[in-house]
């Protein structure tokens, strides 16, 4: 359930990719028994404080700004510019989804004491992003990423706590999230804690340090095609072909092929990527507006660099997706996609 493919940058979510999270928490739930019923896997919470240092604030802006996108949820966009105009203090939160018995929220993360995090341990804020619990114990809805979170490394994971806990603090209340019942008692099943240290990562080089940050990132989210039981097909990670939906349920795009087949992105150099990921075009072509180009624009070079460095270990899986072409059925991705009867 954790590989949702949901854009929280952008919140473009919609009916059809809710229904596969939700059938995606059917069949975890399979696999892990009770915990429906007993309620999610927690660890007490512990008296550990992060200290703020000049170091740890700035890790946790970049962190949050530039890899994580979490300002992405957490506030209000205009999503119908490109890129998205900010509406909001950053922060405060916004209603992820509204749809009928179905409101799913992105809580305000600003240490406001009555309704945002203000109450909130060091602790309580680490295991809301690595471990998917709440302060008060309840489990996450997985269209929070903790279980790409849980990699993060404890030193970033203060940086990050400090930082937020930097913000300024906005009373902002929201509506309660409304999450039916069946809904509500599967996700219960996802949640694992975190009882050990979690040590740096190794970034001995590019290509390493790159694999962190798109981990980070969540990349794997869009552009590794799901199978019909909602797990990353074998041997297509980060080749595309994921439906991107609006809250209509009307299919905006597919998300591309990152591999360096060249059906993907086999024909990028570094400076290449660095100017498509810097301005939201390759050369004369615009990016779709759901691929949150306009947050990943703000990491250093360096970072840049490593995360192509990254794509070009990937495996090249020739796998044509153009989102200019009219959708046909693909049968190595599942999906309906532009140039789909080509694979």
């Amino acid at each position: 359930m954790s590989r949702t493919w949901v854009r929280r940058l952008a919140k473009i979510g919609g009916y059809g990719i809710l229904a596969l999270l939700a059938l995606a928490a059917l069949a975890i739930t399979f696999t892990v028994g009770w915990r429906p019923l007993i309620g999610a896997k927690k660890r007490p919470l512990t008296a550990r404080k992060f200290e703020s240092t000049p170091e740890r604030m700035r890790r946790g802006e970049y962190l949050v700004h530039a890899v994580m996108h979490c300002m992405g949820c957490h506030s209000k966009y205009d999503e119908k510019a490109n890129p998205p105009v900010l509406l909001s203090t950053e922060g405060v939160g916004d209603v992820f989804f509204d749809a009928g018995s179905f409101r799913i929220v992105a809580p305000n993360i600003t240490p406001d004491p009555e309704t945002g995090i203000g109450n909130w341990s060091d602790d309580a804020i680490a295991r809301a992003i690595r471990e998917g619990i709440a302060a008060d114990g309840s489990a996450l809805f997985p269209v929070m990423p903790y279980e790409h979170f849980r990699h993060l490394s404890d030193e970033d994971l203060a940086s990050i706590v400090v930082f937020l806990r930097s913000l300024p603090p906005v009373h902002n209340q929201l509506p309660p999230a409304k999450i039916p019942l069946l809904f509500a008692r599967l996700i219960q099943a996802a949640p694992q804690p975190l009882t050990e240290p979690v040590a740096e990562p190794d970034i001995s080089t590019p290509a390493k340090r790159g694999a962190y940050l798109a981990e980070m990132g969540t990349c794997t989210d869009c552009h590794t095609p799901l199978n019909p039981k909602f797990q990353p097909i074998a041997g297509m990670e980060m080749a595309g072909g994921n439906s991107i939906a609006d809250e209509s349920g009307r299919v905006l795009a597919n998300s591309a092929n990152l591999t360096p087949d060249a059906s993907g992105i086999g024909y990028y150099d570094e400076a290449l990527f660095i100017q498509t990921m810097r301005t939201g075009a390759v050369r004369a072509r615009k990016l779709n507006g759901a691929m949150p180009w306009w947050v990943f624009r703000n990491m250093t070079d360096d970072d840049l660099k490593a995360v192509f460095a990254y794509l070009r270990t990937l495996k090249p899986v020739h796998h044509p997706v153009d989102n200019t072409e009219p959708p046909t059925q693909c049968k190595l991705c599942g999906q309906k996609h532009g140039m789909g009867d080509r694979n």
